[in-house]
């Protein structure tokens, strides 16, 4: 099912990269993963200013936004309240800054439980300058990138993992990150900006990647997190792939990106995760 949203009213080509800014009110353990419940506050957000937007999204296939796990410093054995911490939205689909923005500002000082810890919201950034992470493009700016690159290295910033075969793939292959990528900006991108089915002919140069499980509720998803360089052997194929890796850092690449997973940049991002 594609996302209704999509097609009526005309939808905005804006991409977005919205940082929360919280505070923790106590002195918990907080879990090494939060992506269930943050994907749980943003839905409440959004259902908050607009339940019928908020309903198409929990009835599609793909998820129009991405959200990051939460960083910040934890200590150790447990945080401290008044300790800082952030999270990332990427919105695919323009129209969804709107709600998503009435929505915390009609929460107001309500504060947020994640899992079994309490924070308040402290601030949120949408414009770049505000905040290092936060970001705005669009995707006919994206289609229309000038530096153009046969080498891609991309960073995998929180467990990626991807389904082949109806079996779970934590290696990055290539033909699994833009095969993905591609079907992602061919579902929200302007129907003149989408791009024909690509043979990526493309090979992996080097890579440094380690495994990691990243629990949600229940059970462990497995991914890689690192580093992977891939070289592309036709200009075109190059030229997708490097539109697509721009994308990547507001869409996320792979499974349960609206969770936590598939948070990915380019090398020399100024994404990167914290700790």
């Amino acid at each position: 099912m594609v996302l209704e949203l999509i097609s009526s009213p005309p939808k905005s080509t804006s991409l977005y990269a919205v940082v929360i800014q919280l505070g923790a009110t106590s002195g918990k353990i907080i879990p090494a993963s939060l992506g269930r419940a943050i994907h749980a506050q943003v839905m409440d957000w959004l259902r908050l200013a607009d339940p019928q937007t908020a309903d198409i999204i929990h009835r599609a296939q793909v998820s129009p936004f991405s959200v990051s796990g939460l960083m910040g410093y934890r200590r150790q054995p447990r945080t401290k309240p008044g300790d800082d911490f952030i999270f990332r939205i990427g919105l695919l689909d323009g129209d969804l800054i709107e709600p998503l923005l009435k929505g915390i500002e009609l929460w107001h000082s309500e504060r947020l439980n994640l899992g079994e810890c309490q924070f308040v919201l402290r601030g949120f950034y949408t414009l770049p300058g505000t905040h290092p992470l936060a970001d705005i493009s669009d995707y006919n700016t994206l289609a229309n990138i000038d530096n153009i690159s046969e080498e891609i290295t991309l960073k995998f910033l929180s467990p990626t993992s991807f389904k082949q075969a109806k079996k779970v793939q934590p290696f990055p292959l290539p033909e699994l990150v833009f095969d993905n990528l591609w079907r992602r900006w061919n579902t929200f991108a302007p129907p003149e900006l989408k791009f024909p089915a690509v043979e990526w002919n493309a090979q992996i140069a080097a890579f440094e990647l380690k495994t990691y499980a990243l629990k949600l509720e229940a059970s462990a998803e497995i991914g890689a997190e690192g580093w992977v360089k891939y070289q592309f052997l036709e200009p075109e194929a190059a030229r997708i792939a490097t539109v697509l890796a721009n994308f990547a850092s507001f869409a996320g690449v792979g499974r349960k990106t609206a969770m936590g997973m598939g948070q990915v940049s380019i090398q020399n991002s100024k994404f990167k995760i914290q700790n």
